[in-house]
């Protein structure tokens, strides 16, 4: 427990900071899975597959832009998805 008040006040950022990242994850992890979901169904276009892959890839830019996620780990992962975007649908273009 917070032994003075600027600890306490500091408690208080860090429960919403962590609150507000957790917000922002959990989105960058549902667009995400859209996204693969999207490349890995046959029945979908690959417009389609490439509309949720560029929504995924801005969630990721705007999440390491606010320090969320380091711009490593963003880059990784729009690499990943992008080339399993490029693997699969290139024979369905």
């Amino acid at each position: 427990m917070p032994n003075n008040a600027s600890a306490e006040k500091r408690m208080r950022q860090e429960q919403k900071r962590r609150a507000h990242n957790r917000s922002v994850k959990s989105k960058v992890k549902s667009t995400i899975t859209k996204a693969r979901t999207a490349i890995a169904t046959d029945n979908v276009a690959f417009d389609a597959s490439e509309a949720a892959v560029r929504a995924a890839i801005s969630e990721l830019d705007r999440a390491a832009k606010k320090g969320v996620i380091h711009k490593n780990n963003a880059s990784r992962r729009k690499s990943r998805l992008m080339k399993q975007l490029n693997t699969t649908k290139v024979s369905e273009k």
